[in-house]
């Protein structure tokens, strides 16, 4: 049974901060959490983004700032060896206790508040300058430089990714269950999934579990399964030339009427429909 891993970063330079290239490697890595807020750019790549329990495409240049302990993973599409990621990953101290409840870091810690609940930004290209010159700095210029991307961050328009995420983020024991709830959904999802089988993974009775995942993710387990699975049928529509009946099944649907109900009750058409209006 797969869940949530946790990841212990390797940080043997003893750096305030980690930034990383990574090639296609970075997209092998399992679905994860870790105490240190990251931000993630995309150089090259397509596919699937996973965050806590929002699954989105993503595409060349897509820069994401994840709170601290909110599972996330990107999965390529297919195969692809010029895939590549830079990823910085840093503490809420990094530069001392009380830095960012200073009155001139302001906009910075409401950017670091919001992005609990992961964060898109809208123009990434303006961001690339500071990653870049962030890559080649080092020293006292590689703190400003940082400084500066998170005071830049904090002036661009963004969305937040999961709209009313997890209110208890501080509760450890509540974190790490519902990670492994959205673990299990994120493996199981084009699957058939029982609430029994997901109410056993959480240690909780079917009715305990429903209220309780009601309560966290503001979201029914059966509305959250569905929106995984519509996700990725509208993905496959625009993506491939598949049949709908086969991207139904694919994407866990096994039911087709049930299918094109739900497809047409949440994108106001038929699945033809979209596809067609796409590609018009």
């Amino acid at each position: 049974m797969q869940k949530a891993k946790p990841e212990i970063l390797q940080n043997g330079l003893q750096e305030s901060f980690l930034i990383r290239t990574f090639g296609h490697e970075a997209f092998l890595a399992p679905y994860h959490y870790h105490p240190e807020y990251e931000i993630t750019y995309i150089i090259h790549g397509k596919g699937k983004r996973y965050i806590g329990n929002r699954l989105d495409d993503f595409s060349d240049g897509d820069f994401v700032l994840i709170g601290p302990n909110q599972p996330h993973c990107w999965k390529l599409d297919q195969d692809d060896p010029k895939a590549s990621a830079v990823v910085i990953q840093f503490t809420h101290e990094f530069l001392g206790q009380d830095l960012f409840e200073k009155p001139e870091f302001s906009t910075i810690n409401t950017l670091l508040k919001e992005s609990q609940a992961g964060l898109a930004f809208d123009q990434p290209k303006k961001l690339t300058k500071y990653i870049l010159r962030l890559r080649k700095s080092q020293g006292v210029e590689r703190i400003l430089n940082f400084l500066e991307l998170l005071n830049e961050l904090s002036k661009q328009n963004y969305h937040q990714i999961n709209i009313g995420a997890l209110e208890n983020g501080n509760n450890n024991i509540e974190t790490n269950r519902i990670n492994i709830i959205m673990a299990y959904i994120v493996k199981n999802f084009k699957n058939d999934i029982s609430l029994d089988d997901v109410a056993n993974v959480a240690n909780l009775t079917p009715n305990a579990f429903c209220k309780y995942f009601k309560k966290l993710t503001r979201k029914t387990f059966v509305d959250m399964v569905v929106q995984y699975r519509m996700n990725h049928a509208v993905h496959q529509l625009l993506h491939t030339d598949d049949s709908v009946s086969s991207i139904a099944l694919t994407s866990g649907f096994n039911d087709m009427s049930y299918f094109y109900k739900t497809f047409k009750a949440k994108m106001g058409m038929s699945p033809l429909a979209y596809r067609k209006k796409f590609m018009d």
